[in-house]
C-alpha cells in the first residue's frame, strides 16, 4: 500500500508540474498585463510639462494667435536613451476643413536635439527646424473664435531614434511618412481655447472658422 500511495503522489506531482509549465508558456490574454518576466510592448510614454498652462487646461491669451502668439515652454522627461531627435505637431482637432477630415495645422517642429530636456518659451533649441503650418514656417497659437465651447489644441510629441532628412517646406503628411519606423516614444499635451469677442482678429490670419 505504501508503494501504491507513493506512486500516486508522484503522478499527482508530475501532473501539477506539467500544468504549471504549460500555463507559464501561454501568452497573456489580449488587453491584459504581460506575464511575469515577459517584456512589455508598445511605445514608452513621454512625460510633458509646461509652465504656460496645465495639460487639459485653458490656454492664456499670451500664447494665442489673437494675443501674444508666444510659443509655450515645455519640459520633456522619460525619453528613451536612444532618442536622437524630437518632433512636435500642434493642431486644432475641432475643425474639419472643406468637409474633409483635415484639421488646422498650427505648428510643426522637428530635428529637435534628442538631448533636449527643456524647450524655452518663445524659441526652439539650436538645430531644430520649424516646419510649415497652414500658412508659413512659424508657430501659430490657438485662435478659435468666440463661441459656446472651447477648441482642443493637441501638441503631439514624438521621440525618434534618428534625425529626419526633410526640408523646412515639408508638409505634415511628409513629416509623418518620414517618421515611420523611427518613433520610440510619444505623448500629447492638450490646451483649450476660445476667443474673446472683444479681441480683434490679427491681420493676415485664416478665417475665424478655421482657427
Amino acid at each position: 500500500m505504501r508503494s501504491t500511495g507513493s506512486a500516486a503522489l508522484a503522478l499527482l506531482f508530475s501532473g501539477l508540474l506539467f500544468v504549471t509549465t504549460v500555463q507559464a508558456q501561454q501568452p497573456p490574454a489580449a488587453g491584459g498585463p504581460p506575464a511575469q518576466g515577459q517584456p512589455r510592448r508598445g511605445l514608452v510614454p513621454l512625460l510633458i510639462e509646461s509652465n504656460a498652462f496645465a495639460d487639459g487646461g485653458i490656454v492664456p491669451d499670451k500664447y494665442s494667435f489673437r494675443g501674444g502668439n508666444t510659443q509655450p515652454d515645455f519640459k520633456i522627461s522619460n525619453a528613451p536613451a536612444e532618442t536622437q531627435s524630437f518632433a512636435i505637431i500642434l493642431h486644432d482637432i475641432d475643425v474639419a476643413i472643406g468637409g474633409d477630415t483635415g484639421d488646422v495645422l498650427h505648428w510643426v517642429a522637428f530635428n529637435i536635439p534628442g538631448t533636449t530636456k527643456e524647450i524655452p518659451e518663445g524659441k526652439l533649441p539650436e538645430g531644430s527646424v520649424t516646419g510649415k503650418n497652414m500658412r508659413d514656417n512659424s508657430f501659430m497659437g490657438p485662435g478659435a473664435p468666440p463661441g459656446p465651447r472651447y477648441h482642443h489644441y493637441v501638441f503631439e510629441f514624438y521621440a525618434l531614434n534618428a534625425k529626419l532628412d526633410l526640408p523646412a517646406t515639408a508638409s505634415r503628411a511628409e513629416l509623418l511618412e518620414a517618421m515611420k519606423g523611427k518613433v520610440i516614444a510619444k505623448a500629447a499635451y492638450v490646451g483649450r481655447f476660445r476667443g474673446n469677442a472683444a479681441a480683434a482678429p490679427p491681420a493676415g490670419g485664416p478665417p475665424p472658422a478655421q482657427r
